[in-house]
């Protein structure tokens, strides 16, 4: 940047959800180490002392909280995160956070009071669209930072927006702004948005949040200008907003890795954990089983940290990984209907499921949280049956671990419709918590998907390629510079030149 060497102040206001807040405190360093910004990152109290608990003593991020009480909205006590919640109450997480507008217009007033003057921008989460009125009552600029990717949130946008599903009694549809070749499913969508009509709760919030998303002065969106041409081409075109390609957020130790690293161990003392959580297994133990694994032989198992599929689902999902006979970590948690936090129950598998794939050495059942990065970043993992979370899709391509696609809520299914059709790196196994998935389905796809020939083969291949772009990304030699990294430098510019011309 050479426009100015004054430090400035922005302030980000992520969603109260993992998978938005890890982004963003992920965004914030980028920033960080690209110029002389100073960055506050606001939440509620809980969120905030987690936050703090899992930031680099070095870090000069600062966080402010907002208060928030759990119980004044009917949820349980000391929920301030969807991790905490069953999808039923989540809407209650969703229409609660709406509240924090007044103690978040009140914090800005005391920055800039402080300051002597307004911040250099507000950056805030797409579910948090009431910050853009906040930032025009104080003549600051405003900035939404999409978490997901621009295929996922152009279609999430519109298909809140609009529900086109609502103009046709066929299966089959088309979404406003999208092109008439590109067509959905009902099946694709969440059952919430199914039932949604403009009048439940879910669409009164989403609609009015995206509504006010759009009034914003930009978009940063987490991807790669050179994996989402049509995502981006569509999302620049329905918004009439500037996007910025400012992704992937990841560890950038883990992606230099990725670039140079053909072996199939991988050292014990690297972690490039971003979650904060306490995996359920220790870390020597599951390199070292990867280890003893030949190359690309591994399949990945996991559903985010909101997710959890239904018990009869669990079964099959089971039964069918032990039929495909391939190697697999799995991170299984309490099905659907029960506290997705709560001890995990033997019954919930088949009898002697985990004795008899440890005991052949095929199978790793991890209850609660895995190391996923350090997993998808071993040479010995082949592919990842995943939810397909935007965070999860970026840390499997990173690596070129192909995708067995499982969308249970969000825009995943959206996610998972794209790598299958435009990138031809994921098979969709199923979807949701109410499908029905046999045992023999489970191992066909699997065995496909895991083989070194044919779709399996062809899939790694064009997960690799891939892989490369996300590295050539961030990648900076002399004055040149990678896609992701020239558009934060150019938002960086912009922004800072403006406010010089506004002073």
């Amino acid at each position: 940047m050479n426009c100015s060497s004054e430090k400035t102040h922005m302030v980000m206001l992520p969603f109260m959800a993992q998978g938005h807040i890890i982004p963003f405190l992920a965004l914030a360093k980028q920033i960080q180490q690209r110029s002389h910004v100073s960055i506050t990152i606001v939440s509620s109290p809980l969120n905030i002392h987690h936050l703090k608990s899992t930031a680099s003593p070095s870090s000069t991020i600062s966080f402010a909280e907002l208060p928030f009480c759990s119980s004044d909205h009917g949820l349980p006590p000391n929920s301030e995160n969807t991790d905490s919640l069953p999808l039923s109450q989540i809407i209650a997480l969703f229409h609660a956070s709406q509240t924090l507008q007044p103690s978040f217009h009140l914090l800005i007033s005391e920055m800039i009071q402080q300051e002597c003057r307004q911040p250099l921008c507000i950056i805030s989460d797409v579910f948090m669209g009431w910050a853009v009125n906040v930032a025009r009552s104080f003549d600051t600029p405003h900035f939404i930072f999409t978490t997901c990717g621009a295929f996922g949130t152009a279609t999430y946008f519109s298909m809140w927006s609009h529900l086109p599903h609502r103009d046709t009694t066929s299966d089959e549809f088309s979404v406003p702004g999208f092109p008439e070749t590109c067509k959905f499913r009902r099946s694709q969508l969440h059952p919430m948005l199914r039932a949604a009509d403009g009048t439940d709760l879910f669409s009164k919030f989403f609609q009015k949040q995206i509504s006010l998303s759009l009034g914003t002065d930009g978009m940063l969106c987490n991807t790669i200008e050179e994996i989402e041409p049509m995502g981006l081409d569509l999302l620049r075109k329905n918004t009439g907003l500037p996007v910025w390609t400012v992704g992937p957020l990841l560890p950038l130790s883990l992606l230099n890795r990725s670039s140079s690293s053909s072996s199939s161990s991988s050292p014990l003392n690297v972690s490039f954990s971003r979650s904060g959580k306490e995996p359920g297994i220790a870390m020597e133990n599951c390199i070292n089983w990867l280890n003893s694994h030949p190359p690309n032989s591994v399949l990945y198992i996991a559903f985010g940290s909101q997710n959890t599929i239904s018990s009869t689902q669990m079964m099959e999902l089971a039964l069918g990984l032990e039929l495909s006979g391939k190697p697999f970590i799995w991170v299984v948690r309490p099905p659907n209907g029960f506290d997705i936090n709560a001890e995990f129950r033997a019954e919930w598998l088949p009898k002697g499921f985990e004795e008899r794939v440890r005991k052949r050495k095929q199978g790793m059942v991890v209850h609660r949280w895995a190391p996923q990065l350090e997993i998808l970043s071993h040479g010995s993992t082949g592919g990842f049956l995943s939810h397909c979370g935007w965070n999860s899709v970026l840390e499997s391509l990173s690596q070129g671990v192909p995708i067995i696609g499982w969308p249970i809520a969000g825009e995943q299914a959206y996610n998972s419709k794209m790598m299958e059709e435009e990138m031809g790196v994921c098979v969709e196994l199923t979807r949701g918590v109410e499908s029905w998935v046999g045992k023999e389905e489970v191992e066909r796809v699997v065995k496909m998907v895991m083989s070194k020939e044919g779709k399996g083969e062809e899939m790694k291949r064009k997960a690799m390629e891939i892989a490369k772009k996300i590295r050539d990304s961030v990648r900076e030699d002399g004055d040149q510079k990678g896609s992701s990294l020239k558009a934060l430098d150019d938002f960086l510019e912009a922004l800072v030149c403006s406010w010089i011309v506004v002073d």
